[in-house]
């Protein structure tokens, strides 16, 4: 399932972090570049029924928490609403992407759920993936991308030296950006 060139990447940060805005600056970036970034980072938090993801490929805001409830107490992730944003990254996933970027790695996907199926089909069609973990998760992803992965630090300049070295060795042929003759008789 997992590929030894380390195009599976692991963001980790600890809990003073935002790997959020890492992640999300880096894909704003990547797109601006004219390259195709799929995938969501987190918005909001979970504790105040807040918790959303932003679609990096459309800009759209998805809420994922469960509608407040007053007597429930930890995170109210609502997990249909995570299954819809999962099948969203799906679909986009496969019009084509440069880069998958999921925003966490937690116990939904440390037990093969939540978006990890993301992850593999991504990797299956060659395509990057990188993945926030948080350090106390960090043992569990090793486990599930068996030891197959590359440990970043939670900064931009550790996501970017990564890429460079992707970027580097992708030895797909790139497409140069003429018309086809379909779209000069369009």
């Amino acid at each position: 399932m997992f590929d030894a060139q380390c195009d599976l990447a692991a963001l980790v940060y600890d809990p003073h972090q935002d790997p959020d805005a890492v992640l999300r600056g880096f894909a704003l970036d990547l797109n601006a570049r004219g390259l195709r970034v799929v995938g969501m980072v987190q918005a909001g938090q979970c504790a105040d029924s807040s918790l959303s993801a932003v679609l990096l490929h459309s800009g759209e805001k998805l809420l994922l928490a469960q509608d407040f409830d007053p007597a429930t107490q930890g995170c109210r992730l609502d997990l249909a609403r995570l299954q819809n944003a999962g099948m969203r990254i799906a679909e986009a996933l496969a019009r084509g992407a440069d880069l998958v970027i999921i925003n966490r790695f937690g116990k939904r996907e440390r037990d093969g759920k939540g978006l990890a199926y993301l992850v593999e089909r991504a990797l299956d069609s060659d395509i990057p993936v990188v993945i926030a973990v948080g350090g106390d998760h960090f043992a569990d992803w090793i486990k599930f991308a068996g030891g197959m992965s590359v440990k970043l630090g939670c900064d931009r300049d550790a996501l970017e030296t990564w890429w460079r070295g992707i970027r580097a060795s992708d030895t797909r042929p790139v497409a140069e950006s003429h018309p086809t003759v379909c779209e000069i008789v369009k």
